[in-house]
């Protein structure tokens, strides 16, 4: 409340001097609101879809920073100034909303009269009950008063909005699944646990909804007094004191449900975070396929790709060490046996054999493979494709600690709770990745040749990556290969003059085409680079290449920091307000 009375106040004073159409230009966008509903939905449990439908049909009162609200008046110990903006109003309409379906679910109302199962979401009877307003009790003193509002407008921004959530998913016509889901992987949650911070975050988040508890640290406060154990304790010495208690309390609400909203809301929330998905449409799409709570393979890389980058460090050339990555480059290159795995590292098997009587040939045999299987080990991380050698670094870590399989999976998620709570500079965090190594450029470049890391001109300072956008726009004939080679040649030249590192923000940029009608755009043709310098102001970069300059040079007066460069055969120069997505 604080926080919104300090921006009513800077509203206040800055309405005085600045005219009104400054304001409308710092409206919100759809899109943060969306955000808005969204963030505000997840933190009480509710269906984000009414706070949109909210916002629609009221579009009141006018708010003192432009805005206009979602229906929401002070009541109780809400005061005005705490509902006199747009996130004030979104807030407490959550709030509200809670409070309502909850007293609603107190009066008699069934998990049926509020929810449609089969479509995932509210029943009409509850939209309609919500367009009439209501008033909290004076004993709640987190909701305020939703004034009345058209019933059928309120429903039809509602069931709009959440079409066109769950549009951004393939689901099945029938939602019903999705309760029966929710329980079966809650069931299966004692098994899958271990500990990792998501896993935990994840029921927190659950209890934390259900209970409509505040927040995180007021959540854990409820569980430790549960466990007996001080929260101070838990929060300076480890949170994994609380695992009993949490899937304890998190069996409890699954004998618990009965299928009304924010007990959904919170088991779709948990299956959200537990299995890391970036909406709750994906998570009810991910349901329907009768996902497992046990932790997934693709959880590993992080652990297997830190195990491997750590092996040249902690390698001492002994047998078990040397034959856990002989089998683990057998298996990354899909080689049958270990002896076709030596041969293809530069061995010999016959000199590695029990029956060598040289020990000084073996030794230098076993040097020999040491360095090539070194030199493997440390291109793994850039060359790993995770569905195509995930079980060749599996294999390696379980033959590397001697252990049986569930071992090594055991001792890899481990690894990722040591990662996960490691300071930056522990031996515990993960290491930091080091640049792979770069094969030798080509003598000349083509389309098909291209390497992102490399520099396009010999110990130039600008790669193909920085051209193409970390290669999201790859230039498709060898036309436009050359005039990226050729405006790097050109802009080399200024980079060793000025001496100051070039940040690129466009250089080649293809136009989708509707017609043969040219684009007239240097970028599309792979000619022309716009950057900024550290330290230096548009104009100055400016004033120093007007003089030598041989080409196109140009500046942006809204931009003050941008440069623009391009490979005409004149010395053109101009200075524009602001530039077009055409750029000739």
């Amino acid at each position: 409340m604080k926080q919104n009375l300090l921006v009513c106040e800077t509203l206040d004073r800055i309405s005085i001097d600045v005219p009104a159409k400054s304001l409308r230009q710092t409206l919100m966008t759809p899109d943060q609101r969306d955000r808005l509903y969204q963030l505000e939905a997840e933190r009480v449990g509710i269906h984000k879809p009414i706070l949109f439908a909210l916002y629609q049909a009221h579009r009141q009162p006018n708010l003192s920073d432009g805005e206009t609200g979602l229906g929401i008046s002070p009541a109780n110990r809400i005061t005005l100034e705490a509902v006199n903006t747009f996130q004030g109003q979104i807030h407490y309409a959550a709030n509200t909303l809670r409070s309502f379906t909850d007293s609603l679910a107190a009066q008699g109302w069934t998990a049926e009269d509020m929810w449609q199962a089969e479509q995932g979401r509210y029943t009409e009877s509850l939209v309609q009950s919500i367009a009439q307003g209501c008033a909290p009790p004076t004993s709640e003193i987190s909701a305020a008063r939703l004034e009345r509002c058209d019933s059928k407008t309120l429903l039809q921004a509602y069931l709009a909005d959440t079409a066109t959530d769950y549009k951004t998913e393939t689901l099945p016509a029938n939602l019903a699944y999705v309760d029966q889901a929710l329980l079966t992987l809650v069931a299966q949650i004692p098994n899958g646990y271990r500990g990792l911070s998501h896993q935990r975050e994840a029921v927190l988040e659950a209890l934390r909804i259900w209970q409509r508890l505040a927040d995180r640290a007021t959540t854990i406060a409820a569980l430790s007094s549960t466990a007996g154990t001080q929260i101070g304790n838990i929060i300076n010495l480890s949170e994994s004191h609380l695992d009993p208690v949490l899937l304890q309390s998190l069996q409890h609400l699954s004998h618990q449900y009965s299928g009304y909203p924010h007990q959904r809301e919170a088991l779709l929330r948990l299956s959200q975070i537990w299995f890391r998905l970036e909406s709750r449409a994906a998570t009810i799409a991910w349901l329907s396929q009768d996902p497992t709570a046990e932790p997934t393979p693709q959880l590993l890389d992080p652990a297997l790709i830190a195990f491997v980058q750590r092996l040249p460090q902690i390698y001492e050339g002994k047998g078990v060490q040397r034959n856990a990555l002989v089998e683990g480059f057998r298996l990354w290159r899909q080689l049958d046996s270990r002896a076709a795995a030596l041969v293809a590292l530069g061995t010999n098997p016959d000199l590695l054999s029990a029956g060598t009587q040289d020990r000084a040939t073996l030794m230098n045999t076993a040097s020999q493979l040491d360095r090539e299987l070194l030199e493997f080990i440390r291109r793994v991380p850039a060359e790993y494709q995770a569905e195509l050698h995930r079980e060749s670094l599996i294999r390696l870590v379980q033959m590397w600690r001697d252990a049986t399989h569930e071992q090594m999976i055991a001792s890899l998620l481990d690894d990722l709770k040591r990662m996960s709570q490691a300071r930056r500079d522990s031996l515990d965090a993960p290491p930091v990745p080091v640049p792979a190594f770069s094969a030798k450029p080509p003598a000349a470049w083509h389309p098909d040749n291209l390497q992102l890391g490399a520099a396009i001109v010999p110990n130039g300072s600008f790669t193909w990556a920085e051209a193409t956008q970390g290669g999201t726009y790859l230039p498709p004939d060898q036309t436009t290969v050359d005039a990226i080679v050729q405006m790097a040649h050109l802009v080399q030249q200024a980079r060793d003059r000025i001496g100051r590192p070039f940040h690129v923000t466009r250089w080649y940029l293809p136009i989708p085409l509707a017609s043969d009608r040219p684009t007239h755009s240097s970028y599309a043709l792979g000619s022309a680079i716009e950057f900024y310098c550290d330290g230096l102001t548009g104009n100055q970069v400016y004033w120093f290449l007007d003089p030598w300059w041989p080409a196109g040079l140009g500046r942006y007066a809204q931009f003050p920091y941008l440069i623009h460069l391009s490979d005409r055969q004149d010395a053109v120069r101009w200075s524009r307000q602001s530039f077009t997505f055409v750029e000739k």
